[in-house]
């Protein structure tokens, strides 16, 4: 995704046209009678097949190749030809595709020429892609899944319940009333699972579908409240979606941990989100592997976190031919963890945390990223870290770039 979000955001910021998915037309000898004009969207392996999907990569990639195109070096999914003054991009996604690049007469050919080695249809601007509706205007792209989400309330039945605006809460009730959701382990974890998918344009509901993934196993009637508060919310907020706006590339990062914020492993939370320009290209809410034993250390992993994805999105910022991306800005709000980055001195209380603490030095020395303090008013990553007030939410909501569709 952080991909597929940085090419919409180059497309846009170039004025490139983005050519969008691509469909096999119906293999011989299985043809629709009753629909001869429609094509095939492979949702899984071709003819079932479990090699199936590599074969198809690797012949699709090899052709692409003998026309100029070579691998990106951080994503193995998108393929560049760049010469001369010439850009072109292309995602492949089994069987989607994305293309975009500064020569629309090019791009034209090199579909032609693909069309000529598989039968393929082109569907012109795109407005689809993996599932997602991308609606463009003068200015912006606008991603969303209304319709995803509409199932996925049609499936828990509550398309016609009163809508949340807050997807979590700072206090729980004493008792836990589910209503209309059915108890049962295998509903949840379907439920919860579909979520999973969602936080793809909605970013806001990102810490509460990881609270509720971690209990998939054994899901308790707190887990069925926090549920169907999260569906609850989703219904009020059925047409919201992540904008891709045409503005500057350069990325800045935001690293936020909830300390020891398990109750019962005591484990924190890492969280981390970052923006190329004002578009939010990558996001992160993951539980730590070990216990902190303070706060600046939660808060030190979770920089070395962020650390590593940054560098990665300058590696595909790099590929893009985006000159902005020598350079990154980090921002967190814990003073004591920056104090300890640029620390020199190792001591027995930062012994445990030696790798990651040289990791950062020796980016930050590169000059690869630059670390900063903030506010923790405007610490955009603590809407990832625990439940917030409606206020607090709303506001860090819009700060992650979650609206309505401007067309509703």
């Amino acid at each position: 995704m952080p991909t597929i979000r940085v090419m919409l955001a180059i497309a846009l910021y170039n004025n490139w046209k983005l050519t969008e998915t691509i469909y096999i037309r119906q293999p011989k000898g299985f043809e629709d009678s009753l629909r001869p004009n429609h094509v095939c969207r492979l949702n899984k392996a071709i003819y079932g097949l479990k090699q199936a999907p590599r074969q198809w990569y690797n012949t699709f990639t090899s052709v692409l190749v003998s026309l100029g195109f070579r691998h990106s070096q951080s994503d193995p999914s998108l393929l560049l030809y760049t010469k001369n003054q010439v850009k072109i991009f292309l995602l492949i996604y089994v069987d989607d595709i994305l293309v975009a690049g500064n020569d629309s007469i090019l791009i034209s050919s090199i579909l032609a020429k693909l069309n000529s080695e598989f039968a393929m249809k082109h569907l012109g601007e795109v407005h689809d892609f993996l599932g997602i509706q991308i609606s463009k205007s003068n200015s912006s792209y606008f991603l969303s899944q209304a319709q995803y989400e509409y199932k996925i309330l049609q499936q828990a039945e509550l398309t016609s319940c009163n809508p949340l605006s807050n997807p979590t809460c700072t206090k729980l009730p004493a008792e836990f009333k589910t209503d209309s959701l059915p108890s049962d382990p295998a509903f949840y974890r379907s439920i919860a699972g579909a979520l999973q998918y969602l936080t793809l344009t909605r970013p806001d509901i990102s810490f509460s579908v990881n609270l509720l993934s971690q209990n998939m196993h054994d899901p308790s009637p707190k887990h069925f409240y926090l549920l169907k508060r999260l569906l609850r919310y989703i219904q009020g907020t059925l047409h919201f979606g992540l904008p891709i706006t045409k503005t500057d590339l350069v990325l800045k990062s935001f690293s936020d941990a909830d300390w020891a914020g398990d109750p019962v492993t005591r484990k924190s939370t890492t969280c981390f989100c970052s923006f190329s320009g004002a578009t939010l290209v990558s996001l992160t809410v993951k539980k730590q592997r070990t216990v902190s034993r303070s706060s600046t250390e939660s808060e030190f992993r979770a920089l070395a976190a962020l650390a590593s994805d940054i560098i990665w999105l300058r590696w595909l910022l790099l590929d893009f031919g985006i000159s902005q991306a020598y350079s990154m800005n980090l921002y967190c709000d814990n003073m004591s963890a920056i104090a300890l980055v640029n620390n020199p001195v190792f001591h027995s209380r930062t012994k445990h945390i030696e790798i990651d603490k040289k990791f950062l030095r020796d980016h930050i020395q590169q000059n690869n990223i630059t670390l900063h303090p903030i506010s923790t008013i405007d610490q955009v990553a603590d809407i990832l870290t625990k439940p917030l007030s409606t206020p607090r939410f709303h506001q860090l909501r819009l700060k992650l770039t979650i609206v309505q569709d401007p067309s509703i």
